[in-house]
């Protein structure tokens, strides 16, 4: 039996370990912080994220990275940030053919790597990447999903079915590990844009419009970046660009929706991660630099960094339509 840990206790990192313990006869989940693995051991819970859903009595909660030695898949769901850190410290402890699965949408702001290349400075392991419009709240129901997995060795694709392929869960191989990361880091970006419009009542014909616009553009930054411009049309490219934009579920969409009312908020107060306010410094830099001209990013840049008027910013961009 393959033995899977999940490392992030978070919503989606809970959603997957209730999701895959179908499949398998234990699912190990690391928290960092004791009383949530102790909440999840004792109450086959975890109320931070999902007070009323019972979890699976297979979920075992962990609080020691030491325990990842016995590991046959590792399943990162923890912000972008907090990646060195955490691949510094297993790296070490698990096995060398135990498969890293990475579902982080993120990029390194101060070196413009997607998590994929952090993870490969300090580990050799089989790796894949994770990503689709997968909504945590309705993975812990057991409701219908999809997602893509993109691996560079089909050695793993059976294992992988083994954990994740369900009559619910279905999974879509890809070869593409950079465009299958630029998806999930774009289309935060693409989910600010269209939160602004809503923010600002733009309406609906217009709001599509730019999400259009932004779906294109997304398109030839994934080449430009080193993807394939094919994998947008993947579970990983279009259904989360979509479903991240026009859902209220979307961190990133909310974050959109309040900056176009013109509330700033403070993150480090809320201790919430925007993961696309942190990527859209670096893309804007990328584009910059490789002379790709996205008046998408420019438009989020300018509200969100900037900190612009939203409907000065809108007009700019609607010109580009």
């Amino acid at each position: 039996m393959v033995k899977t840990y999940i490392i992030g206790a978070g919503a989606l990192g809970t959603a997957l370990a209730q999701n895959i313990s179908k499949n398998l006869k234990e699912v190990y989940l690391y928290a960092r912080r004791k009383e949530v693995s102790d909440d999840i051991n004792n109450n086959s819970q975890n109320k931070d994220y999902f007070p009323n859903v019972p979890l699976n009595s297979n979920i075992i909660g962990i609080n020691d990275l030491n325990e990842l030695k016995n590991a046959d898949c590792v399943i990162l769901t923890i912000p972008s940030s907090s990646l060195e850190k955490i691949i510094k410290t297993i790296a070490p402890k698990i096995k060398s053919d135990c498969i890293i699965i990475s579902t982080i949408k993120g990029i390194n702001k101060k070196t413009s790597e997607p998590a994929s290349e952090i993870i490969k400075k300090y580990c050799q392991n089989p790796l894949a990447v994770l990503s689709g419009p997968n909504i945590a709240n309705e993975i812990v129901l057991d409701m219908p999903a999809a997602s893509t997995i993109a691996i560079n060795s089909n050695e793993y694709e059976d294992m992988i079915l083994n954990i994740f392929q369900s009559d619910k869960f279905k999974v879509q191989f890809s070869d593409d590990l950079i465009g299958t990361e630029l998806c999930g880091i774009l289309k935060n970006i693409l989910a600010i844009s269209f939160g602004i419009c809503e923010g600002l009542k733009i309406n609906d014909s217009a709001k599509f419009a730019v999400l259009n616009k932004g779906f294109v553009e997304a398109r030839e930054m994934i080449k430009e970046f080193g993807g394939k411009q094919s994998t947008i049309l993947n579970y990983c490219g279009f259904g989360d660009m979509v479903t991240a934009s026009t859902l209220p579920v979307s961190r990133n969409h909310t974050l959109g929706v309040l900056y176009g009312q013109k509330i700033i908020i403070d993150e480090n107060a809320t201790g919430v991660v925007f993961e696309g306010k942190n990527s859209i410094i670096t893309v804007k830099r990328l584009c910059d630099e490789k002379n790709i001209n996205s008046s998408i990013v420019e438009f989020v840049n300018d509200v969100i960094i900037k900190k612009d008027n939203p409907e000065s910013a809108f007009k700019n961009l609607w010109q580009t339509i």
